[in-house]
């Protein structure tokens, strides 16, 4: 009898303590908040898209929220994650020159900030703590020019739609495409440059006004992004003008598809796979203790005619 009984002690005690392990397992998964600057924009998406599919493979759980272009609710959401005590927080950033105050809540918390596609610190000295994967901005931009000015004229005139000027990409994708066009076809013609804030309509607009302006005497648009580029194409072909070039950034659907169509000259794939599952990664490594270089860089590819069936 007291065999049996000591036997049934050792069973139940067996059974806690595998059902205390299971519950610490549970206690100790990893938990990631995920600050998107807009939710609307086709590319963050895909960001979003591309660390879900990090976070379902390795069981973490990822907390997504939306800054609806709002640098205040973006540093307030961060201070949110903050306070739940998140393993680590991924921000990309609205304005890159407002990010001190997430960087400096997140290092005196001692919980790793890793910046995604867009840097607040260009000189690339991060803070202890904080990691950035993203891009050389300013390369986009440079693939751009050196595709257009092969098929521009020497006198062409080109106009420039940006994307929100607090953005580092808007303004090193731009810079881009002016230095090295400058650089390549120095009579080319800068007729304008203006805001589109990545949106599509916005891009639209923009070019039907400059349409008007420079009664329609433009060799080619270039847009920082394809949202504004297909923009720029549906003005275009409302006034049947088919000799204007037109140059995107990102790859999207619908920018490979133009470029497939013949609509968008070319565009510069930004890997959202490389920045949104690389992002992941980097915070897994970081929060399991490992040793992770603080920038990570990923690279462009330039989309165009010859090589669009590469990136269906």
């Amino acid at each position: 009898m007291k065999k049996s009984i000591i036997v049934g002690l050792v069973f139940v005690m067996v059974l806690l303590f595998a059902l205390s392990g299971t519950v610490s397992a549970a206690d100790d998964q990893i938990v990631v908040g995920y600050v998107c600057k807009d939710i609307n924009d086709t590319f963050m998406n895909y960001l979003i898209e591309e660390a879900q599919k990090y976070a379902d493979e390795f069981g973490i759980t990822l907390q997504v929220v939306d800054a609806q272009n709002d640098v205040v609710k973006q540093q307030d959401q961060v201070e949110a994650f903050i306070t739940q005590k998140v393993d680590a927080v991924i921000v990309l950033p609205i304005d890159s020159s407002a990010c001190e105050p997430m960087t400096e809540a997140a290092v005196k918390a001692n919980i790793p900030l890793v910046y995604v596609n867009t840097s607040p610190y260009p000189d690339g000295n991060f803070p202890e703590g904080t990691y950035y994967v993203g891009s050389v901005e300013k390369e986009a931009g440079e693939m751009q020019a050196e595709y257009i000015a092969s098929k521009i004229k020497d006198d062409g005139k080109i106009v420039i739609l940006q994307g929100s000027l607090g953005h580092e990409g808007a303004l090193k994708r731009t810079d881009g495409v002016i230095e090295k066009m400058a650089e390549l076809k120095p009579n080319v013609v800068v007729l304008d440059k203006l805001p589109g804030n990545w949106q599509k309509d916005q891009g639209m607009t923009l070019v039907e006004n400059w349409l008007t302006k420079y009664n329609n005497d433009i060799d080619a648009v270039f847009a920082n992004n394809d949202e504004m580029a297909l923009g720029a194409i549906n003005a275009l072909s409302d006034i049947g003008k088919t000799d204007c070039l037109v140059a995107g950034i990102d790859g999207t659907k619908d920018g490979i598809a133009a470029v497939k169509a013949g609509t968008m000259t070319c565009s510069v794939l930004q890997d959202a796979h490389g920045q949104g599952y690389g992002a992941m990664e980097i915070v897994h490594k970081i929060v399991k203790g490992e040793e992770v270089e603080q920038v990570t860089w990923v690279p462009f590819k330039l989309i165009n005619i010859d090589n669009v069936s590469d990136f269906e």
